[in-house]
């Protein structure tokens, strides 16, 4: 099965808020575009993956991806990340509808493609599927099968939103890289610790995480 990701990517000057007092503001919009670039060249890489599709408004990070392969699409809705990615979805499904979809979070730096394949490969057993992230509270995939609405629920909690809608949640080991998302320092520290892609590497280079 070849799979279309979604990935939503807010503007970056306003993403991943919750780096500044790590990373500060001045370095916080590289480290989200870099995180960006190391995932979706993963994805590109990754065997299992058709197309990626990424959701963003930001010029510069449109720019950048499509140089890694991505088609980048703009939030249309611009109503929040659920509406970004069923938008998404949409327009995949509007010339393949038949497509087997499955978004996938813009912060995953240590994102390897033979662990996305599995992970894509499992989530093929059902019509609708999702991997935790590590903290086992949110969701760093959910993927939806032909024939199938993605219905995306992220956000807060999203492992139970998604838990309750039906999707079925995939319980896999080693797959480490598809669930460390990086939201805090210590995230970040942690993705480090996997081992980040070059993107990633080069933004973080010399910056001191307090513990």
């Amino acid at each position: 099965m070849q799979w279309t990701l979604v990935i939503p990517l807010k503007p970056l000057e306003r993403a991943k808020s919750r780096l500044a007092p790590a990373a500060g503001d001045g370095l916080r919009p590289a480290l989200a575009l870099a995180f960006a670039q190391d995932t979706v060249a993963a994805a590109v890489g990754c065997p299992s993956v058709r197309n990626v599709v990424v959701v963003t408004d930001d010029a510069r990070a449109g720019r950048e991806l499509a140089a890694l392969g991505a088609r980048v699409v703009p939030d249309a809705p611009a109503d929040g990340l659920n509406a970004a990615l069923a938008y998404a979805a949409d327009q995949v499904r509007a010339a393949r509808p038949q497509t087997p979809v499955a978004a996938l979070n813009a912060d995953l730096p240590a994102l390897r493609s033979h662990e996305l394949a599995r992970v894509l490969d499992a989530a093929a057993q059902f019509p609708r599927a999702f991997l935790p992230d590590t903290a086992e509270i949110g969701t760093t995939l959910l993927s939806a099968g032909p024939g199938t609405e993605l219905r995306p629920q992220f956000g807060a909690a999203s492992r139970a939103r998604h838990l309750d809608s039906g999707a079925a949640e995939l319980g896999l080991h080693g797959v480490g890289s598809v669930r460390q998302d990086v939201d805090t320092g210590d995230d970040l520290r942690a993705a480090l610790a996997l081992g980040v892609g070059p993107h990633t590497a080069t933004a973080a280079a010399g910056l001191l995480i307090p513990d």
